[in-house]
């Protein structure tokens, strides 16, 4: 009795876990394959996954019923989950990127301007977290592909360094340093600390 009611717990604990992340269906389609008796069919499912707070990943599930495709594709997706940079509710830079025949331009935004996209890259930048961006897709309309160029931009992107207050870049520690005198300087420290 106690051992159900801890495996009942544990499967609600998972429940709640996995209740923050957003799954998105980007597309099922069927499949049939020719056989002696004639055709037997399946399901592909493309599967996004993320978390909303900057981690996103993809998967594709295969089997006999629509069910059964989406939650082994949403598994896929769970363990293929990448980590994706972002500057405040935007991206920090433009990047195009290409996935076999797949080509997408993702163009930070100002706040407020909201996801502009096709629903491919749409469910991979909303699954991100991303609330402010610019995306077209130039190349292939197949949906695998735009959704993996787009993971691939993603991938690519370095996050801004962090600044301070007054816009340089130096930290509070560093001494500023004087660039008229060139590599003097360095040379008059080194004799100095001999």
């Amino acid at each position: 009795m106690q051992r159900q009611q801890r495996g009942q717990r544990d499967r609600n604990r998972d429940r709640e876990q996995e209740s923050n992340e957003i799954e998105s269906v980007v597309n099922i389609r069927r499949v049939a394959k020719t056989v002696a008796g004639g055709r037997r069919f399946t399901f592909n499912a493309l599967m996004v996954v993320g978390d909303g707070d900057g981690r996103v990943g993809m998967g594709q599930g295969r089997a006999g019923e629509v069910p059964d495709a989406i939650r082994k594709g949403s598994s896929n997706a769970k363990r293929n989950m990448i980590s994706v940079p972002r500057n405040g509710t935007t991206i920090p830079q433009q990047i195009v990127s290409k996935y076999d025949g797949a080509k997408v331009l993702l163009k930070p935004a100002a706040p407020g301007t909201g996801v502009r996209a096709g629903a491919a890259v749409r469910a991979v930048i909303e699954a991100a977290g991303i609330k402010d961006i610019l995306t077209k897709s130039l190349g292939s309309a197949n949906h695998t592909n735009i959704v993996r160029a787009t993971l691939k931009g993603l991938q690519q992107m370095r996050a801004l360094p962090e600044r301070n207050p007054k816009g340089n870049s130096a930290s509070k520690d560093e001494a500023p340093k004087d660039e008229t005198l060139g590599d003097q300087t360095s040379d008059a420290s080194q004799e100095e600390a001999q």
